[in-house]
């Protein structure tokens, strides 16, 4: 199955999701649909990339959709039909291509795609690699954003435009109402009978006018069976005008005293929903800060020596091994390695760290980081997709488009909310006229049309999204990467935090501090372990590799190395069998560490983790390496502490040296000498006694530790298998960022709920006032007009304080 996001067209509101979910649901090669009214995306799983063209035939029938658009190739040897079905089966099999069409006689193709889904340039380089050259001609220039200031912009025009024709319809009926000499100068100068066409005229420019959308919309839909939103609307403002134009034109066929005209009403509606529409989608906009703000990281164009010069040229055409210049104040354009030159970056667009980074020749960069002092020259080693920033991009995107658990319970009442609330109206105005006093008939429309209109699903289809999407556009700035947007809600409900120690509570780099040799020569262990562990990726390795550098040592190439996951590691060097690794591989392996175990026990009540060296099969050294503890880590584990989290620390190390640290942090549970498998069982024994938990790690080791938690929690700066078993990335390496995850979920998850509260509260307490429940008590009927603004506010309300998230700080 391949993994497809596309944006879709039409979407207003949680039912309109659920009919998008439901088109692609009754697709067979689809699974997994969900829809993101906030983002107005479709993400889904699809079997063969093909078939994509058929999915969105399914979503443009359903009324929604897909966003598209269109390049022109220019193709290099196009000169048989095998060469044109090559091309367009090579685009056809790109997830995200809709059609493909090739032309030999004027060399050339044109490319259908989902907007956003892929680049142009990815789209002449799928064809390029087919064996045939092409080069981009035209098109590809879709700018979702600009798509959507222009939508936002056009809201505004119609929205002001509604208002100027509507204010007189209002002045002319309302100001009559409220003022009995107004309501007689209009009778007696223009008269009431003009009064009322001119209304009818004004009234229906409005509606087929700025509030067309709204029938070409909601009309269709409620013919398919399947209402949204704009259904209600357009039934709501129908009958209203309906029932005003028959007693404009035909007043007698109404009983006596009910022949009153409610233009005014329906003008109104229109009008203020499309200012709600407008407000909405400009808080919409807002959403997506976050992302835009980490694609314009990178500049758009780099300074590039290529054939003896350097020149501008846009970033999209590096490739790997172009030599970049940078100069101080610009942005790195792609990931690289610094080649000459000394300055310092800032990275905290990426890291969330504030603090410039010296980077001199040989450091690794990252596109999108700030270098601030000095200029450099920079070889690039990733560019396009497979930067660190695209990467953070996708993680982000995918992050916002998830559905939580919590989104269940609202995708099951927002599938029959329009249904349930059509009937409600129609109820509504059956009780009125059987019911209710005179004139019932006028009463009752009033009723039915506020019922309609004051109903929001669009608040309850929002609610939701719309926090996920701030939340973790948030936590991206702040260096917390969620890859599972269901992660927000997991976080929330941990209740214990187990950390792995070598990378993650500490530094990451020990140092070698002593060395206890057993009837060998020191020179000689050092030198032979060096050689072991020159193939291992432990930063234990590292530190033992830089003891024997400080000492002068060169040490020989190993030969049959293979590491021992949780145990150690076993080479052969110039003919020796060295085993180095923690006392439980000497017990597998049976040598004797009886004479080195009083000072490995001494060494680990020091906080340092002992090791053993066995030569040919006899214990040859202990060697002793201590990892300072994060600068980070302690101010860390006190604020979990504070957020009234356990802490355990699950780690391979000796037990002593485990215990030692442990108690140095304040740590209130310590698993060790654990191998991988194990860690994965001290993660069940800490759910089983505490409930939901999290681990957070970085190695290879920590792996399987971080699928089998309920939360994992990747240090950035770890392996990339480790990153991609967890649910959340810290960035940074900084354990400042596990806080910051916590505090982000809790506030996310409050402000989901305020959210949901406020959107089902809105329409369980309205709704009814909207019937007439307070008319019995208070003689209080709520206008249409009044509904039709709360419904707009209620949307503006949800998202307003989903923007809230964006000031979430880091906790201290």
């Amino acid at each position: 199955m391949t993994d497809m996001t596309v944006k879709v067209e039409g979407m207003t509101c949680a039912a309109c999701v659920a009919r998008v979910e439901d088109a692609l649901g009754e697709l067979p090669y689809v699974s997994g649909p969900s829809v993101n009214l906030a983002g107005e995306t479709a993400r889904f799983d699809i079997d063969d990339p093909a078939h994509l063209a058929e999915t969105a035939a399914a979503l443009a029938k359903a009324g929604y959709p897909v966003v598209t658009d269109e390049v022109d190739l220019h193709v290099e040897g196009l000169v048989d039909a095998a060469a044109v079905s090559a091309v367009e089966s090579a685009l056809l099999s790109r997830p995200g291509v809709i059609s493909a069409s090739a032309n030999p006689a004027s060399d050339s193709a044109r490319v259908t795609f989902a907007a956003g889904a892929l680049r142009p340039s990815e789209i002449a380089q799928v064809v390029t690699d087919t064996g045939y050259p092409a080069e981009l001609r035209s098109g590809g220039t879709l700018d979702l954003d600009a798509r959507k200031e222009a939508e936002t912009a056009r809201l505004a025009r119609l929205t002001i435009l509604a208002a100027l024709l509507t204010l007189p319809v209002f002045v002319v009926e309302m100001g009559g109402h409220l003022i009995p000499a107004f309501h007689d100068w209009v009778h007696a100068t223009i008269g009431m009978q003009t009064s009322r066409i001119g209304q009818f005229l004004l009234t229906l420019v409005v509606l087929v006018g700025p509030g067309r959308r709204f029938y070409t919309k909601g009309i269709p839909q409620l013919l398919r069976g399947t209402p949204d939103m704009n259904s209600l609307v357009a039934v709501g403002t129908l009958a209203a005008f309906g029932y005003s134009t028959l007693a404009t034109f035909v007043p007698a066929i109404f009983p006596a005293g009910t022949a009153n005209v409610y233009f005014e009403s329906a003008a109104v509606i229109v009008t203020l929903i499309l200012f709600g529409r407008w407000m909405e989608a400009r808080a919409k906009g807002r959403t997506g800060e976050a992302i835009r703000a980490l694609m314009n990281l990178a500049p758009k164009t780099a300074m590039v020596e290529r054939d003896g010069e350097t020149r501008e040229i846009p970033t999209s055409e590096i490739a790997p091994g172009d030599v970049i210049l940078t100069r101080p104040g610009e942005s790195i354009a792609v990931d690289g390695e610094v080649l000459s030159g000394t300055s310092y970056v800032d990275e905290s667009m990426v890291t969330g760290e504030p603090v410039p980074v010296e980077k001199s020749p040989g450091d690794a960069v990252t596109g999108g980081t700030v270098n601030t002092t000095g200029a450099l020259r920079i070889t690039a080693t990733r560019v396009g997709a497979d930067t660190v920033l695209a990467q953070i991009v996708r993680l982000v995107e995918q992050a916002q488009g998830a559905k939580l658990p919590i989104q269940s319970l609202v995708d099951r009442i927002t599938r029959i909310f329009v249904p349930v609330v059509m009937s409600i109206a129609v109820l509504t105005v059956a009780i009125w006229l059987i019911l209710g006093p005179d004139p019932a008939l006028s009463l009752a429309l009033v009723a039915g049309v506020a019922v309609l209109i004051i109903a929001c699903p669009c608040a309850m289809g929002l609610a939701t999204p719309t926090s996920i999407m701030v939340g973790t556009g948030r936590g991206a700035e702040l260096g917390v990467l969620f890859r599972q947007g269901d992660a927000l809600q997991k976080l929330e409900g941990v209740r214990v935090v187990a950390f792995d120690k070598t990378g993650t509570l500490t530094q990451g780099q020990p140092e070698l501090t002593d060395i206890v040799t057993h009837d060998a020569d020191e020179t000689d262990v050092l030198r032979l372990a060096a050689s072991a562990e020159s193939q291992s990726e432990h930063p234990i390795a590292r530190a033992i590799e830089r003891g024997a550098a400080a000492r002068g040592l060169t040490a020989p190439a190993p030969t049959d190395f293979r590491a021992l996951p949780g145990f150690g590691l076993k080479a052969d060097v110039e003919g020796h069998a060295v085993l180095i690794g923690a006392e439980r591989l000497m017990s597998r392996e049976k040598i004797d560490t009886a004479p080195l175990a009083e000072t490995a026990a001494k060494l680990a009540d020091l906080g340092k983790t002992p090791l053993y060296v066995a030569i040919d099969g006899a214990l040859a050294a202990a060697l002793a390496v201590e990892d300072p503890i994060k600068e980070t880590t302690p101010a860390a584990i006190a604020t979990l502490h504070r957020m009234g989290l356990e802490v355990a620390m699950i780690t391979g190390d000796a037990k002593g040296t485990a215990e030692a640290i442990a108690k140095r942090l304040g740590i209130d549970h310590v698993t060790a000498e654990v191998l991988p498998r194990g860690k994965v069982k001290a993660i069940e024994a800490l759910r089983d006694a505490h409930g939901t938990t999290a681990f957070v790690g970085d190695g290879i080791n920590d792996a399987p530790a971080l699928a089998a938690a309920d939360v994992g929690l990747a240090i950035g700066t770890g392996t990339d298998v480790a990153i991609g078993a967890a649910d959340a990335v810290l960035v940074s390496g900084e354990l400042s960022g596990v806080t910051t995850a916590f505090h982000l979920s809790r506030q996310t998850m409050r402000n989901i709920r305020q959210n949901l509260f406020w959107a089902f509260g809105y329409n369980v307490v309205l709704i009814p006032v909207a019937a007439g429940a307070l008319y019995p008590l208070l003689g209080v009927l709520l206008s249409p007009m009044l509904g039709a603004f709360a419904m707009a506010m209620s949307s503006v309300f949800v998202l307003t304080n989903a923007l809230r998230l964006r000031f979430v700080k880091v906790p201290t």
